[in-house]
């Protein structure tokens, strides 16, 4: 099936008579369908490819992807508008904030910052937040000893709660972005922690935005610093089987992990003593 004419949708006015924000519903079925099948493949493709787009043209890249890679899905041909990419495009920033306030809470509850008017606890908070800033030990298993590099647990509940809270979401819907788990991926839930911890740099949680001018240069520095420590550990493949293992567990956590199929030669019988009881 193919639209061979560029589809637009009505545009529709305020009681004012200023232009309305366009909305999914305001496109035609087919365009609709589109539509919400391209921005749940763009937001995979921004945080598998490029959370923090360096240009409006490479957003702009990866909607048109977007757009080819839902028209496939649903077997028709319709032309990419203006319009369209315009609501993609703001998919970008609405899925790093979506990743921000699921980690907040997580972040919260894993390292034991507390909300309270007392000075001894504001004085806890902020003292935990400048020590899992040093070094970033944050990343760590065991934070304390600095074991387990890239192995947190907060890292593996971001991950399934963003992407694989049950067999319906995005990790597993769209699994050909996630399997396994892109460095890309690690990189964006790792500068989101942080993000979180310096919420509480004051000792008292306050609201800081997940934007690409406030943590590009974050999300560069953890980039740089996993790229390093897969050359370090090359011949190991470290980071491989982190990025396996980190998807294989979200696949569990989702309710779809594969099955392993008992052997067609399985020597398994009925024993002799259940014929007798059933006499």
């Amino acid at each position: 099936m193919s639209y061979e004419d560029t589809v637009v949708p009505k545009v529709k006015k305020n009681a004012d008579g200023s232009r309305r924000r366009v909305k999914a519903s305001d496109f035609d079925k087919i365009s609709k369908e589109i539509l919400i099948t391209a921005c749940s493949v763009y937001r995979c493709l921004i945080v598998t490819q490029a959370p923090f787009p360096d240009s409006v043209a490479a957003e702009t890249k990866l909607a048109k992807e977007a757009w080819c890679e839902a028209c496939q899905l649903k077997g028709v041909d319709v032309k990419l508008t203006p319009l369209a990419v315009n609501m993609l495009l703001k998919r970008a920033s609405h899925v790093r904030g979506e990743l921000k306030t699921k980690m907040r809470p997580l972040t919260a509850s894993f390292h034991s910052f507390r909300s309270s008017n007392s000075m001894e606890v504001i004085r806890s908070n902020r003292d935990l937040a400048e020590r899992l800033k040093i070094g970033l030990i944050f990343v760590f298993k065991d934070p304390s000893s600095k074991s387990g590099i890239y192995k947190t647990e907060l890292l593996q509940q971001g991950i399934n709660s963003m992407w694989f809270l049950n067999r319906s979401d995005e990790g597993v819907i769209y699994h050909k972005y996630f399997d396994p788990i892109p460095i890309k991926t690690i990189v964006l839930v790792l500068t989101a922690i942080e993000c979180c911890v310096d919420e509480w740099s004051q000792g008292i949680k306050e609201d800081i935005k997940f934007t690409s001018a406030g943590y590009g240069a974050v999300y560069n520095h953890h980039f740089s610093s996993l790229q390093r420590f897969d050359e370090r550990t090359a011949p190991y493949k470290l980071l491989s089987k982190i990025c396996i293992n980190l998807h294989d567990t979200a696949r569990f956590h989702a309710g779809v992990a594969s099955l392993i199929p008992l052997s067609a030669t399985s020597q398994a019988h009925i024993d002799d003593a259940a014929f007798e009881d059933a006499i």
